[in-house]
């Protein structure tokens, strides 16, 4: 039987969310809790990946059990966990359901603040200068639509295709020191939040127009756009899926 399993970490602490072979992961550290407690392997499979220092506030992965678990599984996790990984949910889901594959869309924010806040700087960037928001929130209704978005994916990635359908995009300004950008898509390619977010850090600096970056969009070439923003202020927040998975 199949599993979706919810949970949040705090990226700061792993060297990404999927096992590798240099470094713990928040995969490595829920797969020994599961294996001891179930007492015997589990594999994970996660709705996607993060890389070193990004944050999910949702996460979801699917796992396969050959009976239900018991009733305290999501308690006894907890208790096993580091303090950086937190389980929130557990359902049973069809045995054909897919963590990632089935995924509707997802939802990122950047996190920023604009003053030095030692509680803040493991969850937000800190950003020096002053930004123009409004010129930001303009040039990103460019990215939305389906489009190209090659010109911020990482190179030398093994994708099909660098095409996504990017439903929202737009920066909400809490306060006088910190904002957060939202961007909701149907896919996200590997660095490309990120490299949006820098990109976008140009606009908001006066130092690029909302034509350069549609300039950008259309040239397919990682080169062309801003560098990527640092991995501490993002997060994946949201992950929606069909609710016939669900049983």
């Amino acid at each position: 039987m199949r599993y979706f399993i919810t949970f949040t970490y705090r990226g700061t602490d792993f060297h990404g969310s999927q096992t590798q072979p240099n470094g713990n992961t928040v995969q490595a550290e829920m797969e020994q809790a599961f294996a001891t407690i179930l007492r015997t392997p589990v594999v994970l499979t996660f709705a996607g990946r993060t890389d070193a220092g990004v944050h999910a506030d949702k996460m979801v992965a699917h796992f396969d059990v050959e009976k239900a678990v018991p009733a305290n599984f999501a308690a006894r996790l907890n208790n096993l966990l580091p303090d950086s990984i937190a389980i929130r949910d557990l359902q049973r889901v069809t045995d054909e359901a897919h963590a990632r594959f089935d995924a509707l869309e997802r939802t990122y924010h950047y996190r920023i603040t604009m003053r030095k806040d030692p509680f803040a700087c493991q969850t937000r960037t800190r950003v020096k200068e002053g930004l123009d928001f409004e010129a930001m929130n303009e040039a990103a209704q460019i990215l939305l639509g389906q489009q190209d978005f090659a010109s911020f994916c990482r190179v030398h990635t093994d994708v099909k295709t660098t095409i996504c359908d990017v439903r929202e995009a737009r920066w909400v300004v809490e306060n006088e020191y910190e904002a957060y950008f939202v961007i909701t898509a149907d896919r996200f390619l590997r660095n490309m939040v990120r490299a949006v977010v820098g990109t976008l850090f140009e606009v908001g600096r006066g130092k690029m127009t909302q034509a350069q970056l549609a300039d950008i969009i259309a040239a397919k070439d990682r080169c062309k756009a801003g560098h990527s923003a640092p991995a501490e202020g993002l997060s994946l927040v949201e992950i929606k899926y069909p609710k016939n998975l669900f049983i």
